[in-house]
């Protein structure tokens, strides 16, 4: 696979709690260098991000990161301030403890209200695949496509696990159409990107794919 189309599915990221300014800049040179399909940063610093570099950088963030129990009025509010601040792209928690208690209509509801909030910005709903049964991430693949998010992805990358084969294969049979997929956290080497891509996905979220891929 040609790495300028391994580089371009790339959501260069950094979320480390102790991530400071200078490593947002060093990332976002990179993206902009590389021509990675976008950033992934904080929400604190996409107001910063987004005078610094200007349209020249698609900036994504994070939503109700990383355990996903805010209320949705909460998150609203966080997405519709990336908005304003200047991201292009929202990558949301959906509330695994709803999932687990069988309430998934209070799922499908927050996730429709998140999409109505970022309107036309692109959204995509991580759901955190090592805490679910496989019956769970089922419904879940259905709740998004009914929701009309434009991505599922497996993980946020704190959690016990992230990417696996197999739920991108499970992903493939049961999401719609419009829904593509975006493998996060624990894509290590360059042969998992290039298998994820393979696979699908249309996005892979990774802080070392650049490194990796550029040899850097």
């Amino acid at each position: 696979m040609e790495r300028s189309e391994l580089l371009g599915r790339i959501d260069h990221t950094q979320l480390k709690a102790v991530c400071t300014w200078e490593d947002i800049r060093k990332l976002c040179d990179e993206a902009l260098l590389y021509h990675t399909a976008s950033v992934c940063i904080p929400p604190a610093y996409v107001k910063e991000a987004t005078q610094t570099y200007g349209e020249k950088l698609n900036i994504c963030t994070v939503i109700g990161f990383p355990l996903g129990y805010q209320t949705t009025a909460s998150k609203v509010f966080e997405a519709k301030d990336a908005i304003a601040n200047g991201a292009k792209e929202i990558d949301m928690v959906i509330h695994i403890g709803a999932v687990k208690s069988g309430r998934y209509e209070k799922v499908e509801e927050e996730i429709k209200a998140l999409k109505e909030a970022v309107g036309d910005h692109i959204l995509k709903v991580i759901i955190e695949t090592c805490y679910l049964t496989e019956e769970e991430k089922i419904r879940l693949c259905q709740i998004v496509t009914r929701a009309g998010a434009d991505y599922i992805k497996t993980s946020t990358g704190f959690g016990t696990g992230g990417a696996v084969m197999e739920d991108i294969l499970l992903f493939k049979q049961h999401i719609g159409g419009q829904v593509k997929i975006k493998a996060a956290g624990g894509v290590k080497t360059l042969q998992d990107m290039e298998d994820f891509v393979n696979a699908g996905c249309s996005r892979i979220g990774t802080s070392s794919g650049v490194s990796m891929i550029v040899g850097e």
